[in-house]
């Protein structure tokens, strides 16, 4: 029996290597990491994204899937659901990182089988409610840059964060982190963590602004 990570890393989001370290830092004994880089967890399907498809062939019965996050697997809610069950059906135990969550199939108590799947059901749609909620903070972000600088050349205080600093404190934020956690895991100052947290909108839109 192994101990498998799944790492998906788009272009703006964490790390390879920062995603094992935080499964090491939970306890976990990694045996193999399996990873698909720049591959969007919205538009692409697990079984559709080349490293994806060698987990679905690599996975025993009695094996642990980990991932940081249900994310990982994917931001579309069906998808999410299909790739959980199909695994747990093979006798794959899903667990993540981040919460502590275990996905296991083996579980034959009828209460326990309704919590379960129902936690599954509410994991896949919260993926997919951030990654929409993003979206639309960056499009909102856009329009209000270009009007913006159609009005005025003011382009106000340069952010003291990248577009990629600014991803991952949405996403962290999203999944319930506390200010100071995020800025210990991205090096922020809290500051800066408040003011996009309490207007990304106006945070995207000063990264537009400053072509960052």
């Amino acid at each position: 029996m192994a101990t498998v990570l799944y790492s998906r890393v788009s272009t703006t989001d964490q790390t390879v290597a920062h995603q094992r370290a935080q499964a090491e830092a939970a306890g976990f004994v990694i045996d193999h990491v399996v990873c698909d880089e720049g591959v969007s967890g919205v538009s692409t399907r697990l079984a559709d994204r080349p490293q994806g498809r060698r987990l679905f062939d690599m996975l025993r019965a009695g094996d642990v899937l980990v991932v940081r996050w249900v994310d990982r697997l994917g931001r579309n809610y069906q998808d999410v659901c299909d790739v959980i069950r199909e695994l747990m059906r093979r006798g794959v135990i899903v667990r993540t990182v981040i919460n502590g969550l275990t996905f296991d199939g083996s579980t034959t108590d009828p209460m326990q089988q309704a919590v379960r799947d129902a936690l599954i059901g509410f994991m896949a749609a919260t993926g997919q409610a951030q990654a929409e909620a993003t979206k639309e903070a960056q499009r909102a972000g856009i329009a209000h840059a270009k009007a913006q600088a159609e009005s005025t050349a003011y382009r106000g205080r340069k952010p003291s964060y990248d577009r990629e600093q600014f991803k991952a404190v949405v996403d962290l934020l999203n999944q319930g982190s506390t200010v100071q956690a995020v800025a210990r895991d991205t090096g922020i100052s809290r500051a800066a963590i408040y003011r996009i947290r309490d207007n990304m909108v106006e945070a995207e839109a000063a990264l537009t602004r400053w072509a960052i």
